[in-house]
């Protein structure tokens, strides 16, 4: 294939850069779809972005939603030099592409994120970091499933390994990713604890192994025999995918029969909000559940029914 005048190959975004000319855009058709791109600078400096946030050892999910918002903010402004770019088209941007485009809130916020600490990092900017407001988080209360159903959930399969993965993950509030990075001597036994390693925030902890549960870990272990990771893939030595573990919750939904748009994130709120009703205190909540602030765990507090459930409604005396 013959190599087009002027192109290069960026390996970090994984695309080829042609320079954005009259004939390049005649040649390819691209006079809208030029537009979906940043600037070829926008381009270079999300690509210095990605470097900083693997130098300071942030972790890929956050890379990658940092940097799709920042490009997402230079797209908007590709016609602008990034040393140009002021608060107020930052407000601009909120309003003609975010809230123009009725999206969330939460994305909102990942851009103000990903904005501040690339404008942090960027000299000569008009940007004013300490001026730039975080939108107002819409107050959603989380998910959380009954123990009657929990307990449908986890018995759904009779295969042993997807019943212990799903029932680890309620039993010790896991998150996905903390599920995944499990490595069998991370399982203590003796002391009676599972040590959860690098979690959000690159922080350790340790949550308390149910006896049912270890029980039920020897005899996966038993049959299985992993190699590096608790629970892995098809091959030996590879780490069980996402997607796979999806699928291990969309097909007990399905066997159970419930409609719900459940996710595996829904197990981890329910461990914690039926450690509330069951008498735990919310500091300890807080670490089991590895949150850095405490009103993050007081959330639960809202969706907690045991308190609630014992207020006689005054309608009950008519």
């Amino acid at each position: 294939m013959k190599k087009l005048a002027g192109s290069r190959w960026s390996q970090t975004l994984g695309v080829w850069h042609l320079p954005d000319t009259v004939e390049n855009r005649k040649r390819f058709h691209l006079v809208s779809l030029s537009h979906s791109l940043p600037s070829t600078e926008g381009i270079e400096q999300i690509k210095k972005y990605i470097q900083w946030l693997s130098s300071k050892r942030y972790s890929s999910n956050t890379i990658k939603t940092y940097s799709e918002a920042l490009k997402s903010f230079l797209v908007f402004y590709r016609e602008k030099t990034i040393a140009d770019i002021t608060n107020e088209d930052l407000i601009t941007y909120n309003n003609e592409f975010i809230l123009k485009n009725n999206l969330s809130s939460s994305y909102q916020n990942q851009i103000v994120n990903a904005i501040k600490l690339f404008f942090s990092t960027v000299r000569g900017a008009k940007i004013e970091i300490d001026k730039i407001h975080r939108p107002k988080r819409s107050k959603i209360l989380p998910n959380v499933l009954s123990k009657e159903e929990i307990k449908l959930i986890l018995n759904a399969h009779s295969n042993i390994k997807h019943k212990t993965m799903l029932s680890l993950i309620y039993s010790c509030g896991l998150r996905r990713s903390e599920f995944l990075n499990l490595k069998p001597a991370d399982i203590n036994s003796k002391r009676g604890i599972v040590i959860i390693k690098q979690g959000k925030g690159k922080k350790d902890r340790i949550s308390p192994l149910s006896l049912k549960i270890l029980e039920m870990l020897r005899e996966y272990y038993s049959i299985y025999k992993p190699a590096i990771w608790l629970f892995e893939g098809q091959n030996s030595g590879e780490k069980y995918s996402e997607q796979s573990l999806q699928s291990v919750l969309k097909q007990a939904l399905q066997k159970v029969g419930t409609k719900k748009p459940i996710t595996l994130h829904w197990l981890r709120h329910s461990y914690a909000t039926h450690l509330l009703e069951s008498g735990t205190d919310l500091r300890y909540i807080q670490e089991l559940l590895g949150h850095s602030s405490s009103k993050t765990t007081e959330i639960y507090t809202h969706v907690s029914t045991k308190s609630i459930q014992q207020i006689k409604s005054p309608f009950d005396d008519l």
